[in-house]
């Protein structure tokens, strides 16, 4: 919170004018007070509160016993609208014009962030609700669904080959699609040239491209062309389709925000283009091409129609993503979600909730690998650079010289310890040589 420091009241208070012929005397000073600019005052939390509620009084009458009107979602986008509008009134009460609008737009903020939340957590609780039953059996992350049929009881069968799938599956994806993504940013951002808008142009069509027609291409072309079976790698294909755009674009972005003086500074230093790329212009967006590469994977990993044309389905486990059919999370969840049975469907859940949970700890595994901004030193650095100076600070013991000159002596080992030993080293050899 930003504070200003505001002088006591004793200082401020006007003191006696000196009399003609004495000193003036001190002026006493009590310490020093904080005068808070922001934080959340009785008045706001009120206004806020007052609005809510008559907007929802009011809300009530428009919607129940006057408008033609019903369901919830209408209720409560009228109740949102009606508190905006109340907050605006009460505000103009209060306030000026300027304060008003500035605290309208802040409670748009607040209550788009926790719109944003509330819907999150209602999607999480739901899917967590209802693939509990299953997901609470630990065979359902240890088995495959090979010897379990659809009338089987719930603590039979699992997913782990799913889980296995869409890992093998997302990660040969990751490994086509950065490289080239980040590649094709590199070509459009630094090197540019008569090709740079063309390329800028295809990827942003492929931005938009429907994932059913990079399953379609990617069947037309890799299976029945060259004649490969379905797999896990075909699918991987198709993702990297899906992936390289998003990754791209925001590569991209993240690459034209480095200052251009970093570059400048390199090349003044005799690097050459590449070298300024590669050491320079890369470290710097590292944390911005990690995010890239995060909502590429957030993409791909949840497809289900590029992996129904490409992949296969299977019950068993398949490791090997080059050969034979493998199913992933997204194909395991649509193949069993839609079948009239509640062991099958709450299997589909926990499936669901499993994709979740491994999408969370990709993301959290990017974010680590991402490591520190620009310029930022790490724990063990900065521990090495407290360590020296820490070593710095303590000076070395000097040698004990007997029948030496008591001056020299002393000059040779000073009483002040934060005289360092290199410092004193200069006076002790000009009194050793006599000079004065």
């Amino acid at each position: 919170m930003t504070t200003l420091d505001k002088a006591p009241a004793e200082a401020s208070a006007p003191t006696a004018a000196p009399t003609p012929g004495s000193a003036p005397g001190p002026v006493a000073a009590g310490p020093e007070q904080k005068l808070k600019l922001g934080g959340v005052t009785r008045e706001d939390v009120f206004t806020v509160f007052g609005a809510l509620v008559g907007s929802l009084g009011l809300d009530w009458v428009l919607y129940e016993r006057v408008l033609p009107f019903s369901g919830a979602l209408g209720f409560l986008l009228g109740w949102y609208l009606l508190f905006l509008v109340g907050y605006y009134g009460l505000g103009r009460l209060q306030w000026g014009g300027l304060l008003v609008r500035e605290r309208l737009v802040s409670v748009l903020a607040w209550s788009s962030g926790a719109l944003v939340l509330g819907l999150i957590a209602d999607q999480i609780g739901y899917v967590a609700s209802r693939g509990y039953e299953a997901a609470q059996h630990g065979n359902f992350f240890t088995e495959t669904m090979e010897r379990t049929a659809s009338l089987s009881p719930i603590d039979s069968g699992g997913a782990i080959h799913a889980v296995v799938g869409s890992l093998e599956q997302l990660g040969l994806a990751t490994l086509f699609a950065v490289p080239l993504g980040i590649a094709a940013a590199v070509f459009m951002s630094e090197v540019g040239g008569r090709m740079a808008r063309p390329v800028r142009t295809l990827v942003e069509a492929m931005t938009a491209l429907p994932s059913i027609v990079a399953g379609l291409f990617i069947l037309g072309i890799v299976i029945l062309t060259f004649g490969f079976d379905k797999s896990g790698f075909a699918a991987s294909l198709a993702l990297t389709v899906m992936m390289m755009p998003i990754v791209t674009r925001a590569a991209e972005v993240v690459i034209r925000l480095v200052p251009g003086t970093l570059r400048e500074a390199s090349y003044a230093l005799g690097g050459s283009q590449w070298r300024t790329v590669w050491n320079v212009v890369l470290p710097t967006a590292r944390r911005g091409l990690v995010t890239a590469v995060v909502l590429g994977m957030a993409r791909a990993v949840g497809e289900t129609s590029p992996v129904l044309l490409t992949a296969g389905f299977t019950s068993r486990m398949n490791a090997n993503p080059f050969e034979g059919h493998q199913i992933s999370l997204p194909l395991y969840i649509w193949s069993y979600v839609k079948l009239p049975v509640d062991q099958m469907v709450a299997r589909a859940f926990a499936a669901a909730l499993t994709l979740m949970a491994v999408v969370l700890i990709l993301f959290v595994t990017a974010r680590i690998l991402g490591g520190r901004a620009a310029g930022e030193m790490s724990r063990r650095q900065k521990r090495r650079l407290a360590r020296a100076e820490r070593r710095d600070r303590v000076p070395s013991p000097a040698a004990p010289s007997f029948g030496a000159d008591p001056v020299a002596a002393s000059v040779a080992a000073p009483a002040d310890p934060a005289v360092r030993p290199s410092a004193a080293a200069p006076f002790r050899s000009a009194v050793a040589t006599g000079e004065h």
